[in-house]
């Protein structure tokens, strides 16, 4: 459906921060908030009522921080794209939000218009990174990092599922998961890997020792 709102979360510990993006938010006729959180353990729990598209996450929360929420929402829910979205820059910090599965990482001095289109792109699939951040990655691009060091835990199980020559729905009966989110995960790993299909997806893993 053409008109179809993309649904958003948004997970801070800052009380005006979730209110001044609650009011963007609802300005916008194509975005729709579902649901708020003030740290990574409330996002995870609202992930399942609230079936967000897209969240907003910060980074730096307690209780549980946004890297850990966005790696464990990731696992459950591989369908929702997560924004990385915070105040710092730090190179470690730019590498833990991306390699938990964010999709984009985005600074909170970011203006509205390209915020929106943050949001718009993540729902399609595309990444969005500040300047800052990608600065912060061509940093240590001196250090390639590994084929796969991007796996999640759970995706490092489907794949290696995929090297049994399991299909999806088998490997959704296997890990008593729906259709939908064992073939979320597998397109996820194909993704990461920058392999076209699932074939080519288990001769890397098999090349590279990705799986045991």
């Amino acid at each position: 459906m053409a008109d179809k709102k993309i649904r958003v979360m948004i997970v801070d510990d800052h009380d005006m921060v979730r209110r001044g993006l609650a009011v963007f938010l609802k300005v916008k006729p194509d975005l729709e908030l579902v649901g708020e959180a003030s740290n990574g353990e409330e996002a995870l729990r609202l992930c399942h009522q609230a079936q967000p598209d897209v969240i907003l996450m910060d980074m730096v929360m307690p209780e549980m921080d946004g890297a850990t929420a966005t790696r464990l929402i990731r696992e459950r829910y591989p369908q929702v794209q997560i924004i990385a979205l915070t105040s710092f820059q730090e190179q470690e910090l730019v590498q833990k939000a991306l390699q938990a599965g964010a999709i984009s990482y985005l600074l909170k001095n970011v203006s509205a218009a390209d915020l929106t289109e943050a949001i718009r792109a993540a729902h399609a699939g595309r990444s969005t990174l500040a300047p800052e951040a990608v600065q912060a990655l061509v940093q240590t691009a001196g250090h390639e990092p590994a084929l796969g060091h991007n796996l999640t835990p759970r995706e490092r199980e489907v794949l290696t599922l995929l090297v049994e020559g399991l299909t999806n729905p088998e490997i959704a009966v296997r890990l008593t998961v729906s259709r939908s989110t064992a073939k979320a995960h597998v397109s996820n790993i194909l993704s990461k890997l920058g392999a076209s299909s699932r074939m080519e997806a288990i001769s890397l893993a098999l090349q590279h020792n990705l799986v045991r």
